[in-house]
């Protein structure tokens, strides 16, 4: 399972609990998607996940910019995840910025808004924030994967789903 996460905002540590917590322990790799804050947050990550791949954000202190990228690219259960904080130009951006990695997922965060939109070739997700909503449910995503792609689910801090969706690898 990859458990996927965004928008942290933390001074002192991942600020996990819930569901979110259980996820970030059973999965083989934690995806972030940028906004730890601190680098105490973004150690607290590293000490908690098996294997962290995570891009900086725009609220990240300096420390956290150098030591993160602004995107990456993996491949995980059969299909490519391109991870960004937030691209200009909204879901056509992400988009955009999908369609040049070759990816068939991208994942990105900024809003606190967890969402799924599906375009022609790419899936767009943002996890939402586990630790700072906004007046959003307090959110993550689990991608679990099956044969070609992936399935997933966006959780809330119960463990109660709050959004399923699919992704095809090409």
């Amino acid at each position: 399972m990859l458990a996927v996460l965004s928008d942290t905002h933390s001074a002192d540590g991942h600020d996990l609990q819930g569901r979110a917590l259980e996820a970030v322990r059973e999965a083989e790799t934690v995806v972030h998607a940028g906004d730890f804050t601190t680098e105490a947050a973004l150690d607290s990550f590293y000490d908690a996940a098996d294997q962290l791949f995570a891009v900086h954000g725009n609220a990240d202190e300096p420390g956290v910019r150098d030591r993160l990228p602004e995107a990456r690219t993996l491949n995980a259960g059969g299909i490519c995840v391109a991870v960004t904080h937030r691209e200009h130009g909204g879901a056509t951006g992400l988009a955009l910025f999908g369609r040049e990695r070759g990816a068939d997922l991208v994942v990105s965060g900024h809003t606190h808004q967890p969402t799924v939109t599906e375009t022609e070739d790419v899936t767009l997700l943002n996890p939402g924030s586990h630790a700072d909503p906004r007046g959003n449910p307090a959110a993550h995503a689990e991608l679990h994967p099956e044969s070609g792609g992936v399935r997933g689910e966006i959780r809330d801090r119960d463990g109660s789903v709050l959004r399923e969706f699919r992704v095809e690898g090409r």
